[in-house]
């Protein structure tokens, strides 16, 4: 099993020191996420909590995940990035294509770009785009995506977006992972029929062991069991190193965890704690696999 450190909430004035604390006791990735903006009154509940309720306010620092893999990847060699997850809806896919290429080539590769639909309606709206439509925008910009980062002169011709011959230079050396947020039923079935993985918000251990089944169930539907896929979840209720070992059992390939209890802890404090984390949880599961 791969870990990946979650740097959601955390000052920005951390996150390089944090990169390099995570890559300097062997996590394997940071998770990046996302949030445009804070409005003040939203039209939907958060589907993450059980009340709809959001669990941050209008100060929680949101940097934009591009910018900020840029900054973590100027001070690290090994560890990767990847967004958990970007809100793929409001943005352009165009502009996006060309930010991911930056990123890829300014940190040698080492990015990933985790994809939902975002649930605000203001996100969408707000930004110039359709939200009732975002499944389907959402499948042509995961096409874009792909075909403009392969590199090359390409064209486009969609419902929902098309262009004319262009390329974006660099392209990145190594095919960009694109992984699939989300818990919904449409969400599963684009992650298993286009995605590289999927990525799990908040949830319990049996209802995760119940969606990584549906999961398989559905790429070997979609005639896509031969291709590697990445299962990255953040699992509340299984931890310890009997925890992680029963997430492997189950498919998760990458268990993502915030080994300190204050999000406003001081540096050094979480130093310490990533440092604990590794001697407890990481450098022992190596070694059984090693064995």
């Amino acid at each position: 099993m791969k870990f990946t450190l979650g740097i959601a909430l955390s000052p920005l004035d951390q996150l390089t020191e944090l990169a390099r604390a995570a890559e300097e006791c062997g996590f394997d990735s940071i998770a990046l996420p996302d949030s445009l903006f804070y409005s003040e009154q939203v039209s939907a509940a958060y589907p993450y909590t059980p009340d709809g309720s959001r669990f941050w306010d209008s100060h929680t620092p949101w940097p934009d995940p591009m910018v900020a893999a840029g900054a973590m990847g100027a001070v690290t060699s090994r560890i990767r990035f990847y967004t958990q997850v970007l809100k793929l809806d409001p943005r352009n896919p165009l502009l996006l294509a060309r930010q991911i290429g930056t990123v890829a080539a300014l940190t040698g590769d080492r990015f990933g770009l985790g994809v939902g639909l975002g649930w605000s309606p203001e996100e969408s709206l707000w930004c110039g785009a359709p939200f009732r439509d975002r499944g389907a925008r959402a499948d042509e910009a995961i096409e874009v995506l792909r075909l403009i980062l392969g590199g090359g002169m390409v064209e486009y011709e969609g419902k929902h977006f098309s262009f004319g011959k262009l390329q974006m230079s660099p392209a990145p050396r190594e095919p960009v992972p694109i992984y699939i947020g989300g818990h919904s039923e449409p969400a599963l079935r684009r992650a298993a029929r286009t995605g590289d993985g999927w990525s799990s918000a908040m949830m319990r251990f049996d209802e995760l062991r119940d969606t990584i089944g549906r999961l398989h169930r559905l790429r070997e539907s979609f005639g896509r069991t031969d291709t590697p896929f990445e299962i990255q979840a953040v699992c509340i209720d299984r931890h310890g190193l009997d925890g992680f070992r029963q997430q492997a059992e189950i498919g998760v390939t990458d268990a993502i965890v915030m080994p300190w209890r204050r999000l406003d802890a001081p540096i050094q404090e979480k130093r310490d704690a990533l440092r604990r984390f590794a001697d407890r949880f990481i450098e022992p599961l190596k070694s059984t696999v090693a064995t």
